[in-house]
């Protein structure tokens, strides 16, 4: 009698069941992997929007700091676009955050705040960012920060 080449059914399953183990163990650890990049991500952009405006009103010191995001973006490299940040950033939206500035009331203007939230919290991130004319970032672990946050560290 010949002995059959291959694999037993048995020996198919748990094979797939130590995959499916393996898998379990490493998808919950890349989604915080991703979720902690983003939040990299976006301190680093609302560090970036900070240096921005500050550029901008050194550049426009009879305007202030910008009364948009889009006057920040590509343009003449003038007051109307001063060419500081690009053109993805200009939209309000990278690394699965959305990015909110709003500027002063005053002319010239002299004060600013920047919001960073998770477009789907829990899934692009946890943590809400929030700046001003102080440079201090401050986050809330609930996703909506405020200039009563807590300050990064």
């Amino acid at each position: 009698m010949r002995k059959e080449k291959g694999f037993s059914l048995i020996e198919l399953l748990i094979v797939v069941a130590i995959i499916l183990i393996i898998a379990a163990i490493a998808i919950p650890n890349l989604l915080k992997a991703r979720i902690s990049a983003n939040e990299s991500s976006a301190v680093g952009t609302v560090r970036s929007l900070n240096t921005a405006s500050v550029q901008y009103a050194t550049q426009c010191p009879n305007l202030g700091f910008p009364a948009s995001l889009t006057v920040l973006g590509p343009g003449a490299n003038d007051c109307t676009g001063a060419g500081i940040i690009d053109s993805l950033l200009v939209t309000g939206t990278k690394s699965g955050y959305t990015f909110v500035y709003a500027p002063g009331a005053a002319t010239p203007n002299t004060s600013y705040t920047i919001t960073a939230t998770p477009i789907t919290v829990s899934v692009t991130g946890q943590r809400g960012f929030f700046s001003d004319q102080t440079g201090v970032i401050r986050y809330d672990p609930a996703g909506a920060a405020t200039v009563a946050s807590l300050p990064l560290q």
